[in-house]
Order: structure tokens, then C-alpha cells, then sequence
């Protein structure tokens, strides 16, 4: 049941025009960051050349790509998560779905993973954009990879916050505005932040990417973003269980 309705919220994303409109938009915009770096780069590459061991392409360029696909996924996110359940209490279609014979867990995580996937083909672009740079010179691999692996998860995270405040109310936007002051102040509170082991650092997605980011895979960072994103799909999953039974 969670593949069909996984399945279900896909073609709900694709049967849209504006997904169309911002899967072209974001494209555009990951390939103008992704120039203006490689410029950069080259612009300083006869003052690296100089140095005895020069950062390499891929710290230079892709990481701070990435980087940046991390922030504008923060803002990007809530606009498909306001959706994914607001909308259905709007439309007056989710007392039908409350009628299926589907429980809160299979309704919350068939959405979460319809709109994971969606995401996860989105970001794709970027790494393809960066293994262009294959042509000219040599790539640090493993960085790539930690990167990407560190987005999904920081993407998942931004999801499950997203699905949860959605399950909050029948306003959309209300619901995007709300995931949005999570996400944003989770992260100005973690650069605002100034003692080195404050909680704020460690209640951050963004933080715990840095270091996927540096090309170090964490397992507490890795579990972190598992727990941060379970600990929303379970308040979610108990929102829609007292729809059900309170209605």
C-alpha cells in the first residue's frame, strides 16, 4: 500500500504543470551556480597551481555546489510538502482517504516516499552536472558520493518536518510558511550559536551535513538525520490516527 500511494503522489507531482515549471527553473538555477564556480575556479587555478598540494576540482567546485543545493532545498521543500496533506483537507479528499482502509502509517510514509523520490531524481542533476568535469580533469569520487548520500538524507529530513506540518492544518500556504520557520530557524539558530558545544548544533540537519560535505561519513550524523526525520513521520502518523478517531 505505501508503493501505491507513493506511486499515487508521483503522478500527482508530474500531472502539474508548475512541477514542470520548477523542475526547468531549479535546473537553470543549479547550472548558474555551478558556472559561476567553475569560473571562480578557473579564474584562481594559476594561483593553486602554485601551492604544494592545490584543493582539487572537486573541492573547489562541487562542494560548495552542493552546499548550496542544501540551502536552496531548505526553501524549496516546503513548497511541495504544503501540499501533500493541507491540500487533501482542503479539497475536502482526505476524509476519503481516512475512509480507505489505510492506516496513519501507510498514508504518511506512502506521501513521504512519493514526494523522497520525486526529490531524489531532482538532485540527480546536480552530480551529472558535476561529472561533466570528468573531460578536463580527475574527481574526488568518494567526496561526490559523500555529498549526495548527505543530501539525500538532509532532503529526507526536510520532508519529514514538511509532512508533519502539513498534517497540522487544511492551509497550505500556512503549512509552508510553518515548515519553513522550522527549517530557517533550526538553522540561523545553529550559526547564531557560538559555544562549540551548544544543542543548537546538534538539533541542526544543516550542521550535520557540513560533514558529509567534507567528504566524512559520520554514523552520527547518519542517525541523526534517520531519527530527526522518524521522530516527524511519528508525530505526523499520530496526527492523522486522532483525525481518524476525533474527527
Amino acid at each position: 500500500m505505501i508503493r501505491l500511494l507513493a506511486l499515487r503522489e508521483l503522478r500527482s507531482l508530474f500531472a502539474m504543470p508548475s512541477t514542470w515549471f520548477a523542475l526547468a527553473a531549479l535546473q537553470f538555477i543549479f547550472a548558474w551556480f555551478f558556472l559561476a564556480r567553475l569560473e571562480a575556479f578557473l579564474e584562481i587555478q594559476p594561483q593553486l597551481a602554485q601551492l604544494a598540494n592545490p584543493p582539487g576540482v572537486t573541492i573547489t567546485v562541487a562542494a560548495p555546489m552542493f552546499n548550496t543545493v542544501a540551502l536552496l532545498l531548505m526553501m524549496l521543500v516546503p513548497v511541495f510538502t504544503m501540499r501533500l496533506i493541507a491540500e487533501e483537507r482542503r479539497n475536502q479528499t482526505f476524509a476519503l482517504l481516512l475512509s480507505a482502509p489505510l492506516s496513519g502509517y501507510h498514508i504518511v510514509l506512502g506521501k513521504f516516499f512519493g514526494l523522497l523520490v520525486f526529490l531524489a531524481a531532482l538532485i540527480t542533476g546536480v552530480p551529472l552536472m558535476l561529472y561533466t568535469l570528468v573531460l578536463g580533469t580527475a574527481l574526488d569520487h568518494g567526496l561526490l558520493l559523500s555529498n549526495l548520500l548527505g543530501l539525500l538524507l538532509l532532503t529526507a529530513s526536510y520532508v519529514a518536518v514538511g509532512l508533519y506540518l502539513s498534517a497540522l492544518t487544511s492551509q497550505p500556504i500556512a503549512a509552508a510558511i510553518g515548515a519553513l520557520a522550522v527549517l530557517v530557524g533550526l538553522w540561523l539558530a545553529d550559526i547564531g550559536a557560538a559555544a562549540e558545544d551548544s544543542p543548537w548544533h546538534f538539533v541542526s540537519p544543516l550542521n550535520h551535513f557540513q560533514n558529509f560535505n567534507a567528504g566524512l561519513l559520520d554514523s552520527g550524523d547518519a542517525a541523526f538525520f534517520v531519527l530527526f526525520s522518524a521522530v516527524f513521520l511519528l508525530l505526523a502518523i499520530r496526527r492523522i490516527h486522532n483525525n481518524r478517531i476525533y474527527g
